[in-house]
């Protein structure tokens, strides 16, 4: 059973509504609705707890979202799964720290995705029957049988494209809204028009480097909204 604390100050409006996501939390993991609380003017607390600003709660002694202890005095801003900022941590938040999984980082996952669509768009198209004896030697000498894969490079191209724009449009409001979405639309098109239309490879690899920056800029990190003096915040 893991340990749980929640640290509060009295005059915070946000308390109740984050002991209400921390209950659904618990019953949502099938665990015991029961968890220790401090009040941070409390002077019986323990010292550490006055390092958190409120609401916060630590699952084994660690801030459940993952926020280092630090000298707050104000309000806690957390922000769910589609960025908005809140005052009280999301339930899939304080539920991936009961289970210790990570609900929201999916980003290796999301890079991978576009990786067979940057190779697909890189191949080179084999029409030249002149070049076929080079790559032929070429892949030879590599130990691997030569192969015309041409009539399949667009469909593969294609699929591969579409998996990559899943992965940028795939829950865009909680990371950089639907610009790298829009960014890897147009390095696909590029993509495809420059390497099947036109078959030009300067095209083809603008649009691979294209869509190699809307995956960082995907993946990049959103900065946190600063806490500051925000025990005004209602929590919604």
């Amino acid at each position: 059973m893991s340990t749980i604390e929640f640290i509060y100050d009295g005059d915070c409006p946000n308390v109740e509504a984050a002991r209400v996501e921390l209950r659904r939390a618990l019953q949502a993991a099938a665990l015991e609705t029961s968890w220790q609380e401090w009040n941070r003017a409390d002077e019986h607390a323990p010292k550490y707890v006055r390092a958190y600003g409120s609401p916060t709660i630590l699952v084994d002694g660690k801030d459940i979202a993952g926020m280092p202890p630090g000298d707050a005095s104000a309000c806690r801003i957390y922000r769910n799964e589609q960025g908005n900022a809140r005052g009280i941590p999301d339930t899939r938040l304080i539920l991936g720290a009961l289970t210790n999984t990570k609900p929201v980082a999916r980003g290796r996952l999301q890079a991978l995705a576009a990786l067979p669509a940057i190779g697909s768009a890189v191949l080179p198209k084999l029409t030249c029957a002149a070049c076929w004896p080079a790559y032929t030697a070429l892949l030879g000498a590599l130990g691997i049988e030569f192969a015309d894969y041409t009539p399949y490079l667009l469909p593969v191209t294609a699929v591969a494209l579409a998996i990559a724009l899943f992965g940028l449009g795939w829950r865009a409001k909680s990371r950089r809204g639907f610009g790298p979405l829009m960014l890897g639309i147009a390095a696909s098109a590029v993509i495809l028009v420059g390497k099947f239309v036109f078959d030009s490879d300067p095209a083809a690899y603008t649009g691979a480097a294209a869509l190699i920056g809307a995956t960082v800029w995907n993946l990049w990190p959103r900065r946190r909204a600063a806490c500051g003096a925000c025990c005004s915040t209602e929590p919604t």
